[in-house]
């Protein structure tokens, strides 16, 4: 298949403006992405670019950002294959746990050495929220707990959840590319407890957890929390993720109106993950 390849100059040249440039283009068919020190490289089949649509993201663009870009047409290659094997460079997490693909092997064994060929799904690990919720996950006391991942993309946290002891897990995503990519990496790791589902929180119902991860976005973290906490048993920990330390208070509001009570936030180039607990009474 065939792609266009953009660039995007950035003014500012801000991690946000980026992250936030990212996430509005892959809405228009944006498949790949790859910072660099001015701005960001996007990728997208032509049979799906839009010059128009790209036009209007960057006319109606937030944060006051303005953008200049250049665009060519890409030779035909695998470029997921690319991606991966020039980009995706093993992460370590805590010394404890390595992140690598298949076609960069770890220097060294790890306690927790995971497998996971991305194919574009968030969630490698280098992306802060990720890299939050992962030391979170090497912290915890998992062992027979059941777990929800929502917004799992690779399925990399449920992965790890599964390597700490938990018995049963629940990873779901909105995005069909990312289920069926999960569920390549889940076999790649050799988890047999870890079931993934495609769609959103309409999907929950009896099935209830001890813990529950859900690296998404404030909005929509926001709408989904009351349906989080019918699923979340009482003395249940949830860890959130997807959005900066300026909107936890309003995370927490709509916590503690689930009857949720805070407990911490850790925090990466602005990105946090937030912990709060399911009281009891």
């Amino acid at each position: 298949m065939k792609y266009i390849h953009v660039q995007f100059n950035c003014n500012p040249n801000s991690e946000t403006v980026k992250d936030v440039l990212a996430a509005t283009l892959a809405d228009i068919g944006f498949e790949m992405f790859e910072q660099f020190e001015g701005g960001l490289n996007a990728y997208i089949p032509i049979n799906l670019f839009s010059e128009t649509n790209m036009k209007e993201i960057l006319d109606d663009f937030p944060l006051g950002a303005q953008f200049s870009w250049t665009m060519e047409e890409m030779e035909e290659k695998n470029w997921n294959e690319e991606w991966e094997r020039n980009y995706f460079q093993p992460i370590v997490i805590a010394d404890q746990c390595c992140i690598h693909s298949s076609f960069h092997l770890p220097t060294k064994v790890y306690p927790y050495q995971i497998l996971i060929d991305p194919k574009m799904a968030f969630g490698t690990g280098h992306h802060p929220t990720t890299g939050l919720i992962l030391q979170n996950i090497l912290s915890m006391e998992l062992k027979n707990k059941t777990v929800l991942d929502m917004g799992c993309g690779t399925a990399v946290l449920a992965i790890l959840a599964s390597m700490r002891g938990a018995t049963s897990i629940l990873a779901i995503d909105i995005d069909e590319w990312a289920c069926n990519n999960a569920r390549e990496n889940v076999k790649l790791n050799g988890m047999s407890n870890i079931e993934v589902k495609f769609g959103g929180a309409e999907l929950l119902g009896d099935q209830t957890f001890d813990v529950i991860f859900a690296n998404i976005n404030r909005n929509i973290l926001l709408r989904d929390m009351a349906i989080y906490d019918t699923v979340l048993n009482k003395g249940g920990q949830i860890i959130m993720s997807g959005f900066y330390k300026e909107d936890i208070p309003y995370i927490r509001a709509e916590a503690e109106a689930q009857n949720w009570k805070y407990d911490s936030f850790q925090e990466l180039d602005r990105w946090v993950a937030v912990t709060f607990f399911k009281l009891v009474n």
